[in-house]
This record gives C-alpha cells, structure tokens and sequence, in this order.
C-alpha cells in the first residue's frame, strides 16, 4: 500500500470540519501504518496469539464505513464489500488470498463514498437503518468512526512494530 498524503487534524474550524478532520485524519493513519509493506507482511500475524493482520484492519474498515453510512444513515440494502466474509472471525482472520492492491482500493472508493454521504446530510439527521437498530445521528456516526479508527489504529501500530520496528502517530 502507499503512503497516502495525511491529512493534519485542525485545530479551529466548525463541529462538522473538526469531524470531517478527524475522521479523514484517521483514515490516512490506518494507510500510513500499512504503507511500503509487502501483501506478506499485510498478512502476517505479527502479535501473536491474536490473528490481527493489517490487510484484515482494512477491510474491517472497509465494512465498517459501508455499515455507518451506506446501511445504518442511509437505509441502504448494500452487499459489504467482504460480504463473504462478515463474519468477525474471517472479516479480520481469513485474509490469505488478499490482495493490497485490491483491498486499498476498495477502501478508498468506499471512504471517498461515505464522505460524499456524509457531505449532504445534517449532522443531525437521523438514520434510516432497519428496524433493529438504535436511530442514531450522522454526528453520532461521525463520533463513532473517529472512535473505531483510534482503537484500530493502536492495533495497527503494534502490529507494525512487530513487523519491522517502524513506531510513530
């Protein structure tokens, strides 16, 4: 994968650019810590007894940017990206055949599909999901996903250690 060009977080702004900053802030840390890396290293195993890779730390996200914005703010009836593998288990774990090439570019179609969704609705709005789901705010979301990259990102860095002792933020 390359290294994307990282967004900085701002420091003033509005609710809805601080948000925006912060998520795309994090998105990029997710690609940075997988940056320069072969599809082998993406796979490997590297904290053992956990199965964590990096490539599956992606397409988690991938999923999950579909989950907030697609299905849960839009109502969307779409097919996950790793749909065949949603369970938790092979969504992380089953990534032997996964290609960087093709799991970077998913997920920067997908992330580039939750901002334009993100984009043209209110903060708060509330979401369309299925009746099962709590109704929540796109500001909810927002708050979510910085949340779910943060935690995703600290495992990224652990992982990456492992792999070649590369450390940063």
């Amino acid at each position: 994968m390359r290294e994307p060009e990282r967004h900085e977080t701002p420091y003033v702004g509005t609710e809805r650019e601080l948000l925006e900053g912060y998520l795309d802030f994090y998105r990029d840390t997710l690609l940075t810590k997988c940056a320069g890396l072969s599809d082998e290293q993406l796979r490997t195993r590297a904290c053992e007894p956990s199965t964590l890779t990096l490539i599956g730390l992606v397409r988690h996200m991938t999923n999950v940017e579909q989950r907030w914005f697609q299905r849960t703010l839009l109502g969307r009836d779409v097919a996950f990206v790793y749909e065949g593998v949603r369970d938790r288990e092979k969504e992380f774990h089953d990534v032997l055949g996964a290609s960087s090439e093709d799991v970077e570019r998913d997920y920067l179609r997908v992330c580039e599909e939750s901002r334009v969704i993100g984009n043209t609705h209110d903060l708060e709005e509330l979401s369309r999901g299925t009746d099962e789901e709590e109704r929540v705010s796109l500001r909810w979301i927002y708050l979510h996903m910085i949340e779910e990259y943060a935690r995703h990102c600290g495992h990224a860095d652990l992982l990456r250690e492992r792999l070649d002792g590369t450390t940063g933020d």
